[in-house]
């Protein structure tokens, strides 16, 4: 499925944002201004509920999202950051399909994407982004802004790219993976499942499943299960 910025079949539907932070927040306000999607409520575990009210709109429990906005009528996006090698953005995303919910897209209109794009649902693509041709991006990605992803490139799902990211052609990250501000693949390198790039680092060859990278060139320094985000 291609979506571009302006395109969305599915503007009707209103959309539940999961999450209450920073990200949140964020998302909130560029669906608000620079899209045709309207945001209805927020949704977190209830258990991590502290208000019931946020930017003027419901916070809900998760749990019980469908009792209030059923999945017939409303959209799910998973706004919330890379914690835990994204495990949580990776689980509601589940947990959100096994309900019923659709997912929906944020492109920015100021990204420059290009009309072969091959991109998933869930996913969040910030301003001044460059995804170049012949890409595949996976679904409940993140690309922060300022986001380059040169031709030929795959980005598996649930991944996190801060901004400022630069992959250079032909490379192929996998899923659960979370890529730091300024950090970047050169080309043809593979970052393997659950990774972390850390930021300002350069990895100038494929990586193992599972590590922290860090540094120029790149080298792993311990497991990213260890880090916490």
């Amino acid at each position: 499925m291609t979506a571009m910025p302006g395109t969305d079949k599915q503007s009707s539907r209103k959309v539940i944002l999961f999450g209450a932070g920073a990200l949140a927040r964020l998302a909130y306000y560029c669906l608000s201004e620079d899209s045709p999607r309207q945001v209805a409520a927020f949704a977190v575990d209830e258990a991590m509920m502290k208000t019931d009210r946020m930017l003027g709109l419901p916070v809900v429990p998760f749990e019980s999202l469908s009792d209030q906005f059923p999945a017939e009528s409303h959209d799910l996006l998973i706004a919330v950051g890379p914690h835990d090698m994204n495990r949580p953005r990776a689980d509601r995303f589940t947990e959100g399909k096994a309900m019923g919910y659709r997912f929906a897209n944020y492109i920015a209109s100021r990204a420059l994407l290009w009309p072969d794009l091959d991109i998933g649902e869930g996913c969040m693509i910030f301003e001044n982004t460059v995804v170049e041709p012949f890409t595949s991006i996976g679904s409940n990605v993140v690309l922060r802004a300022g986001v380059h992803v040169s031709h030929d490139g795959r980005i598996g799902d649930h991944c996190f790219l801060a901004p400022r990211v630069a992959i250079a052609g032909g490379c192929t990250i996998e899923s659960h993976c979370f890529l730091g501000i300024n950090a970047t693949l050169r080309d043809g390198v593979t970052l393997a499942k659950r990774c972390m790039l850390a930021a300002g680092a350069v990895a100038t060859r494929s990586t193992e499943p599972g590590g922290l990278y860090v540094g120029v060139p790149a080298k792993r320094s311990t497991d990213s299960s260890n880090m916490k985000l």
